[in-house]
């Protein structure tokens, strides 16, 4: 086949302990399934059913070992969130809960970076998110840990530092929409296919990077990602 552009580059992730790697194909993303976060964010946190929004595949950074983002043009809030992350290899549509881990390949850590300024203009005009979520290079994500290895982890503390101090300290245990509700939700809406992300959602204590930050988030058993803000 004659391609009248140039192809896209393929998105992947390093697969920790081997040289396989996981190819991107879509990334979704839980808006506020942390109850704290939520109320930090003004928001009321019952348990209303989730609600999703997507990145573009060249938001995804291989954070396997220590890298860099560049600070976004167009906004002076830029935010870290960090989010416990699943990789799908199996698809599937109308999945119910009960057989929802079964279509999970493995699980990382990762950041789903913001212009928060950009989001919150484009809330209150009642516009869409894009922008403010969106955009290149807003998701590092570390090495994906299969789950035939590790399992499906239902409780991991999850933490972010700036410069060696603490932002984010919280537990996946903490998900008001745990990974397999997430999972069966999304497969009502859309056919999840082999390659997909979800990001899962972070947990309070969201703040603002600027350029030389160094940013290390963690969760328990899957490692953690060293990601620093480029000027």
């Amino acid at each position: 086949m004659k391609l009248a552009v140039e192809a896209p580059p393929l998105r992947t992730l390093t697969v920790a302990g081997r040289d396989e790697k996981f190819p991107v194909r879509r990334v979704f993303c839980v808006g506020r399934n942390y109850a704290a976060h939520a109320r930090e964010m003004g928001k009321d946190p019952d348990r209303e059913p989730p609600f999703f929004f997507m990145k573009p595949t060249n938001a995804v950074v291989d954070a396997a070992r220590p890298t860099s983002v560049p600070y976004p043009p167009k906004t002076k809030d830029y935010h870290h969130e960090i989010e416990l992350v699943v990789a799908i290899d199996k698809g599937g549509r109308d999945i119910p809960v009960s057989e929802a881990l079964g279509h999970v390949y493995g699980y990382a850590v990762g950041l789903d970076t913001t212009r928060r300024d950009l989001q919150l203009e484009a809330r209150d005009k009642g516009r869409p998110w894009e922008f403010g979520k969106s955009f290149a290079q807003s998701a590092p994500i570390g090495a994906l840990h299969r789950a035939q290895e590790i399992g499906h982890p239902s409780s991991a503390a999850i933490t972010l530092q700036v410069n060696g101090q603490a932002r984010q300290s919280s537990d996946v245990d903490k998900l008001i929409w745990s990974v397999a509700e997430c999972v069966a939700c999304l497969s009502a809406y859309e056919t999840l296919e082999p390659g997909d992300l979800i990001m899962t959602g972070t947990p309070e204590g969201v703040n603002a990077v600027v350029a030389g930050d160094l940013m290390r988030g963690a969760i328990a058993g899957l490692g953690e990602i060293e990601v620093r803000v480029e000027g």
